[in-house]
């Protein structure tokens, strides 16, 4: 085996293992969003109490997935070091995007739904957890960007022998991204909303906390129709 197919090996299994828990992440912080909401709106307990339930998993992927984020970050440039010389002026844009925008500020809202709890008003909580949400969606736009632009490179010139962004509005508006972001986050939210509805599917056959996992899967099954109706039209 040589050194090629080592980091093909490498990369796909850290790319695979990543994938497990980053559509988890944007599908359970809609959810919880959506439950932060309704806490707020109907004030009653048991909102809260599943917005607690399903934040800590979504907490747990989430922390996953950006570990294994990190890594890939490491192989482009170890594994795929000729790539990136040739081509990193352009592809690393959206991903530097992507971590100072969108990361940071997820970031910075899951440290004020995570801490604020009992300390700030409750439609900040609610408010935080959709600003999650909406980080997350904006996370996997830049990188979408960035992998789009793999498959169709757009908005460049080769300029003594690399790659040289020219048109920035042409890599955000990547006929492939128009295609993969939404097919893309209606999957995340539908896997999500299957998550919850298989987990509080479990729970209700063995009559555990019948009205938490009762509310919960009626919520996820209305997002696992809409999603998984997205999925098939994008």
């Amino acid at each position: 085996m040589d050194v090629l197919e080592l980091a093909r090996i490498q990369y796909a299994i850290t790319t695979i293992f990543h994938f497990f828990f980053v559509p988890i992440s944007i599908g359970l912080v809609f959810l919880v969003a959506i439950m932060e909401t309704l806490y707020v709106v109907k004030k009653k307990q048991v909102y809260l109490d599943m917005a607690k339930f399903w934040g800590k998993i979504f907490l747990l992927s989430f922390a996953v997935g950006v570990v294994t984020g990190i890594l890939q970050e490491f192989q482009f440039g170890m594994n795929w070091s000729e790539y990136s010389r040739f081509v990193g002026d352009v592809f690393g844009a959206p991903l530097a995007i992507e971590a100072l925008l969108a990361f940071f500020m997820e970031s910075t809202f899951i440290g004020v739904w995570l801490f604020g709890r009992d300390k700030l008003p409750k439609w900040v909580m609610a408010f935080s957890a959709w600003m999650v949400a909406l980080g997350t969606t904006l996370s996997a736009l830049w990188i979408l960007a960035a992998n789009s632009f793999m498959q169709e490179p757009v908005g460049i010139e080769i300029i003594n022998g690399k790659a040289v962004l020219t048109d920035f509005t042409a890599l955000v508006t990547n006929p492939q991204l128009l295609v993969e972001f939404p097919h893309t986050v209606f999957g995340a939210f539908a896997t999500g909303a299957l998550l919850v509805g298989s987990v509080s599917a479990y729970n209700l056959l063995k009559k555990r906390n019948i009205d938490l996992f009762g509310k919960s899967f009626k919520i996820a099954m209305i997002v696992a129709l809409i999603s998984g109706i997205g999925v098939a039209f994008s």
